[in-house]
């Protein structure tokens, strides 16, 4: 079975299936962009990837609808990811099918994607799925990421391409801990060239990172082509070899397209990953 973009549901007209269709789901494979960043074999980073599904509903026996929101947890050890669109196709052909119980589809969401995301692999796991029903929509906050604001800074930018030699650290200076964010990240579908919109979080300790660099470094994706988790890990990747700190932390959150955001983590150590919560562009 083919897995690069090329051969995804991406770009192409679709008919929306209504009816439930697992074979609908289209992974990706993680390792050639990986390969691409100098990762072979086990990745030097921990965390996973958010997802959001705002576009979920499906019938009661009685053929009444359900909407509820679900939350997807999807390990970034795993081999694959899952194409967006094809997730939305997938969870489109729930919506004139009859399920006895949230806790059903919550349960075929979960076998379904784990076993896209694990495709092929010797080793199996699962990914997190939490879904939210009307009573809870109440609940759910928006709140911007934490840490010391870039955007504040008035610098020039020249670069429309990731330009990694853009970051700089103090390492002849006392090393810091700190966590800065930018809302100003934007990179483009690999495949379509449509823009992909996102605020990120850096949390670092080592040498003082250049604010003035690493905000022209992010705003150096804007015309750069790449998935959204492909985009984070060359985000991570850049900025260890470039400013060697002593760990590391990125996380971006992508306002929504589709009815989906897509939300990944990457941290050089072993941490509780961040609660899954909206930022007022998503």
């Amino acid at each position: 079975m083919h897995s690069s973009p090329e051969h995804s549901p991406l770009g192409k007209p679709a008919a929306y299936a209504d009816r439930y269709d697992p074979s609908l789901l289209f992974p990706i494979a993680r390792a050639d962009k990986r390969a691409e960043l100098g990762i072979a074999g086990q990745a030097p980073f921990f965390g996973a990837d958010l997802w959001t599904c705002f576009e979920l509903s499906w019938l009661t026996p009685r053929g009444k609808p359900v909407v509820a929101i679900a939350h997807v947890t999807v390990p970034c050890e795993t081999p694959h990811i899952v194409e967006s669109k094809s997730f939305k196709l997938y969870l489109n052909s729930y919506s004139n099918t009859p399920f006895a119980s949230a806790d059903e589809v919550a349960a075929r969401l979960r076998a379904d994607l784990s076993e896209a995301v694990w495709r092929g692999s010797e080793r199996a796991g699962s990914v997190g799925v939490r879904l939210l029903g009307t009573d809870l929509f109440d609940r759910e906050q928006v709140h911007e990421l934490d840490g010391i604001n870039l955007d504040r800074l008035d610098i020039e930018c020249t670069h429309y391409t990731p330009a990694p030699e853009l970051l700089t650290a103090a390492f002849d200076e006392q090393p810091v801990e700190e966590v800065l964010v930018s809302n100003l990240l934007k990179s483009n579908c690999l495949v379509t060239g449509q823009p992909d919109w996102g605020s990120v979080q850096i949390r670092y300790a080592g040498p003082q990172i250049d604010q003035g660099g690493l905000l022209r470094y992010l705003v150096s994706f804007r015309n750069h082509n790449e998935f959204h988790e492909q985009c984070v890990e060359r985000i991570f990747m850049d900025i260890r070899r470039q400013c060697r700190p002593t760990k590391l932390a990125v996380y971006a959150r992508y306002t929504r397209r589709g009815g989906l955001d897509i939300n990944p983590y990457r941290t050089s150590h072993p941490v509780a990953l961040p609660p899954n919560v909206r930022t007022a562009r998503q």
